[in-house]
């Protein structure tokens, strides 16, 4: 898959994960982020605004990798299953803390699309997942795994 060129040096396989992560946390923000708009705007009860919030993290982070993968060439298919394990495993890790946060910080949920807690506690998700995924990433790319997917087909 190409992937011996990933486990070559230490700050190498930091600079993949990092790249990775932002590639990832792109779609989950844009997910998250719509969907706790959305949710707080239609009034959802707390499980309903995440349940949306993960399911667009996921659609968005996936279109994104299928969207770079079909681009390689590959039908779309084989594109499909490139982002699923390219993603899935770095989206689930920035969900679970995504939604944590917004679940445990007081108030943050009620606050309202107007709110700074709101806005606040959701960059503040959303830099958290960041910090706790790229090692995750960084672990799945030296087991040529996860984004390493996505890399062995640009290469």
């Amino acid at each position: 898959m190409g992937t011996h060129e990933m486990t070559s040096s230490g700050s190498s396989l930091w600079q993949q994960a990092v790249a990775a992560t932002l590639h990832c946390l792109t779609g989950c923000a844009i997910g998250e982020v719509l969907g706790m708009v959305i949710g707080t705007a239609l009034g959802l009860h707390d499980l309903g605004t995440v349940a949306l919030s993960v399911a667009l993290a996921f659609v968005f982070g996936y279109a994104l990798t299928m969207r770079s993968v079909l681009g390689s060439g590959l039908a779309l298919r084989a594109a499909l299953g490139v982002a699923l394990a390219a993603d899935t495993v770095s989206i689930s890790v920035m969900e679970v803390i995504d939604n944590a946060v917004m679940l445990v910080v007081p108030g943050a949920m009620d606050a309202g699309l107007a709110g700074w807690l709101f806005w606040g506690a959701l960059a503040t998700s959303l830099a958290l997942a960041f910090v706790v995924t790229v090692p995750v990433n960084r672990w799945l790319i030296a087991r040529g795994r996860g984004h390493a997917v996505v890399h062995g087909l640009h290469h």
